[in-house]
């Protein structure tokens, strides 16, 4: 009895490992020092800056790498604004 409760604690301790190691921003993933990525369940990727906030999800790295970056510097830059104008009108009979 006294193994099977041991061997429990144990897993159960180290899943409690792996989920801190998953969770904290891994060197290797700094993209130009300004976010890290990294691979979460279900094979999503995602990003975030460099104080933890989470900032884009993507099913591919690649695409998490180009989605932040373009993010970042619109957000840097200002994003721009829609010069077009939409009028809920239609001419004519219908």
């Amino acid at each position: 009895m006294m193994n099977t409760d041991q061997d429990t604690s144990n897993a159960s301790n180290k899943k409690v490992e792996q989920t801190s190691k998953d969770s904290k921003p891994n060197q290797e993933n700094l993209i130009d020092d300004a976010f890290y990525v990294n691979e979460k369940k279900y094979g999503l990727w995602d990003s975030t800056d460099l104080d933890g906030k989470g900032l884009v999800t993507s099913l591919t790295k690649e695409q998490c790498i180009s989605a932040t970056r373009f993010y970042l510097k619109g957000k840097q830059e200002g994003f721009s604004e829609n010069d077009s104008s939409y009028s809920g009108i239609v001419g004519g009979k219908l």
